[in-house]
């Protein structure tokens, strides 16, 4: 995951420039990114499904390849009709990746240690999605095709290391016979776990809005350029993957539900104190707050999902994916009419929306009786 997420964050400082040499306009531009998102939204529960039925390895590397095939399409685009179909394809292609990674991890790991390494995966793709936008920018400096064709390289040599060094794990799974439950929509929307589902997203919501008006509200703010923006990303990415990485030893002491609460309530600080930015110190600051909340969150929420959904791994981290690409379809526009009323109204309604998750989660837990780390299933 973290050769995977480099690859795919090599491209995005490129891609706005790129996009916009072949005539896409600002609208065309969001639409390019959100049809990404779109394609994720709709096929991860297949792809999951699918990884329940004949194995993790092959879908991995279809998710994998499909990555690959991408970015040479975009590479080699040269309308901007061909821009739409190298996302769209890799978009579902991609949507494969996510859910079978944490429905691999579910595989080889015991309910104990299942927290460990639900952070070990978000710390690795936390760091990936670091490193590659580094990346990206000095290969820009070569041309606007570098960087794509260089994804598409670092894509093919994740693949050959996953043909030969990854072991299939649905063999290993402690879940087989909860795969041939029907996993819907409309099952997944009536099942008491959907609060799960739908905290996913609130927290993608208002974290993908942050992302979108961040830049405008740092250089308003304190007069912060994109290169020091850069920086404070990178400064709250890597608090982000530190506190993921120690997983195993929260969840041990506190389990997933105290540890998803106290992120809930830690990102809402977060959202808090960037109002009150002024300079580099206190936006890095303050970001790193609301990256350390956040960065233990979907780690807890997947490794408690996958204990006790009755439905396959596959499929309910496809769907667990799913809510996330939605946030992320929505949190930008939404993040951006916000910002066009109020600068802070992005962030006040982050707060909100973390009071909300909140309190949602809190009467699922109760009723779900997960106030003890070591219980692990729904009364």
């Amino acid at each position: 995951m973290f050769l995977v997420m480099a690859g795919f964050g090599i491209i995005i400082p490129v891609l706005p420039f790129y996009a916009e040499e072949l005539g896409a306009s600002p609208a065309e531009l969001g639409l390019l990114m959100a049809v990404y998102s779109m394609m994720q939204f709709i096929f991860a529960p297949m792809w999951g499904r699918i990884s329940d039925k004949i194995g993790r390895k092959p879908v991995i590397m279809v998710g994998i390849f499909g990555l690959s095939l991408s970015f040479f399409m975009l590479a080699l685009s040269t309308t901007l009709w061909m821009l739409f179909i190298a996302r769209i394809i890799g978009g579902f292609l991609s949507a494969a990746n996510m859910p079978t990674v944490m429905a691999y991890v579910a595989d080889i790991t015991t309910e104990e240690d299942r927290g460990k390494g639900m952070g070990i995966v978000g710390a690795a793709t936390g760091l990936g999605f670091i490193f590659g936008p580094a990346i990206g920018g000095v290969f820009t400096n070569i041309n606007l095709e570098a960087p794509f064709y260089i994804a598409g390289i670092l894509s093919l040599m994740t693949l050959l290391l996953v043909f030969g060094i990854l072991k299939e794990s649905i063999h290993l799974s402690e879940n087989k016979t909860s795969a041939k439950k029907a996993s819907t929509w409309g099952a997944v929307l009536r099942d008491p776990l959907a609060i799960l589902y739908f905290l996913q997203f609130f927290i993608s919501l208002s974290l993908s809005g942050l992302e979108a008006t961040f830049a405008y509200f740092a250089a308003d703010k304190a007069g912060l350029d994109a290169v020091t923006l850069g920086y404070i990303f990178m400064i709250m990415g890597l608090a982000s993957a530190a506190v993921q990485g120690s997983m195993g030893k929260l969840t041990k002491k506190f389990g997933e539900a105290a540890i998803i609460q106290g992120g809930i309530v830690v990102s809402a600080i977060g959202f808090g104190l960037i109002l009150f930015t002024q300079n580099f110190t206190t936006a890095a600051i303050f970001l790193a707050v609301f990256g350390v909340g956040n960065g233990v969150i979907r780690p807890s929420v997947s490794s408690l999902l996958t204990k006790i959904s009755k439905m396959g791994y596959g499929a309910a981290t496809g769907y667990l994916s799913s809510f996330d690409s939605l946030g992320r379809i929505i949190g930008p526009v939404l993040g951006g009419a916000l910002y066009s009323i109020a600068i802070g109204l992005p962030y006040i309604s982050g707060i909100f929306l973390s009071i909300l998750a909140f309190v949602l989660f809190r009467i699922y837990s109760s009723k779900a009786n997960l106030t003890d780390p070591r219980r692990t299933t729904v009364n």
